[in-house]
């Protein structure tokens, strides 16, 4: 159920935004919908938002009526962030009780389609948002200002550096075929090293020029060398020596003038990925950090749940700040997007029920990833999803993860709802 924003309409000034790259547009409504700012344009910069609390102020001063200050956006990306934080931390606004809301795009269109005969002009939108807040439509918390900002920041810079590592080892591969074609392609008991990426497969990759230098070295320098490269860590270099000399044999050869080139470009990528690698360790401490000085209680539950580690735990405290925001676990799921739209007709019901993507992506994200975990390592979990993923015969897989994680999701409220850390016996 949803929990409506309580206005006092006849005491509320109500300020709708339409936020830009360059520039930004405010209306301001009262409760009989008279607009005492209409669609003003101002700089998306610091003298901008300067020049919105003015008039705000203005507005206020001149009608003692209103008490009360809600002011609304669209979430749009990362412009108006700094708008949002100027206006709910001003103090010239703050004896007005100032609330500001970021709201979802998809809801403000589906209420813009209610008017008719609306034209096309700059700003338009922010008296669809003022307009939207008026009627008492916002059911979402204020913004919380910069308390989760720097978290969030530090987790969404994981992914992407994240993203951009596996990336990076995908297109590496395609090179590292075109050198060292079965070093590539085995895997198992046959492929020399188990890990393609290590600091031994790099060494290989990068300074041995050819195969041809692999398959024609000494069993004893190659030896030696795996030794070397590896720091003394396998078992039997020796046997790691045979396989990768087999290997160079067993290859596909190329052009000597596509060797180096092609060698250039393998060590290029491996140095992108220990860069990328040592930013991730970087970013892991000032995550660590960030998180201890914020909500350290939430953290550790989360942390609590088996399969739910340091990275999703962060992420999801980032994305969905405290669970004092959301009434429901139906409203956290909502949020996230981990929601269905019904596809039944009379007495058809459809298996293919597409998710409602509507919600926070990054914490969608989280959930997801974090489910896939949670049901390797927690058995009531790893039976809820084969039970799901046998239930159908398409999407199995996407399906039997979704529905996991709106499982998780229930337990996650649950638990930093009553302050409980997991135990088996309530999970």
């Amino acid at each position: 159920m949803k929990r409506r924003i309580k206005i006092d309409h006849l005491s509320t000034l109500c300020v709708g935004l339409d936020i830009g790259s360059r520039n930004n547009y405010i209306t301001a409504l009262d409760f009989d919908s008279n607009r005492l700012i209409n669609m003003k344009p101002v700089p998306n910069a610091a003298s901008g938002v300067e020049q919105m609390e003015s008039m705000i102020l203005a507005v206020l001063e001149a009608n003692a009526q209103f008490k009360y200050l809600l002011i609304a956006m669209e979430s749009t990306s990362f412009y108006g962030v700094h708008v949002a934080n100027y206006l709910s931390t001003s103090d010239r606004l703050k004896p007005y009780d100032v609330k500001v809301f970021c709201l979802n795009p998809k809801e403000v269109a589906n209420y813009k389609k209610s008017f008719t005969g609306l034209g096309k002009n700059d700003g338009l939108d922010s008296f669809i948002v003022a307009d939207y807040v008026r009627v008492g439509r916002v059911d979402i918390d204020p913004w919380r200002g910069a308390q989760y900002l720097a978290l969030q920041r530090l987790t969404r810079q994981r992914r992407h550096v994240t993203e951009a590592i596996t990336r990076e080892k995908n297109y590496v591969l395609n090179n590292i075929f075109l050198k060292f074609s079965e070093f590539a392609l085995l895997g198992g008991e046959e492929s020399p090293l188990t890990n393609k990426f290590s600091a031994t497969a790099e060494a290989i990759l990068t300074e041995y020029k050819t195969t041809e230098d692999i398959a024609n070295a000494s069993l004893e320098d190659l030896v030696a060398f795996v030794s070397s490269s590896g720091r003394g860590r396998f078992s039997d270099p020796e046997q790691v020596a045979k396989l990768l000399q087999k290997a160079a044999r067993d290859s596909y050869r190329l052009d000597k003038s596509l060797y180096e080139p092609i060698t250039t470009s393998i060590a290029c990528s491996f140095n992108c990925i220990r860069a990328f690698e040592h930013e991730q360790k970087v970013l892991n401490k000032a995550i660590a950090e960030t998180v201890a000085g914020l909500n350290p209680v939430e953290y550790q539950i989360l942390k609590s749940i088996p399969g739910i580690g340091p990275v999703y735990a962060a992420g999801i405290l980032a994305e969905m700040g405290s669970i004092r925001c959301f009434p429901s676990n139906d409203s956290l799921a909502k949020y996230s997007g981990i929601v269905w739209r019904d596809n039944q007709s009379g007495e058809f019901d459809s298996d293919d029920t597409p998710m409602i993507k509507a919600g926070n992506r990054y914490l969608r994200y989280y959930l997801i990833e974090a489910a896939g975990s949670v049901a390797t390592y927690c058995p009531e979990y790893t039976a809820f999803y084969e039970k799901k993923f046998a239930e159908v015969s398409k999407h199995q897989h996407k399906r039997a993860l979704a529905l996991t994680a709106r499982k998780l999701i229930r337990l996650i409220f649950g638990l930093l709802d009553k302050n409980q850390l997991y135990s088996a016996a309530k999970g």
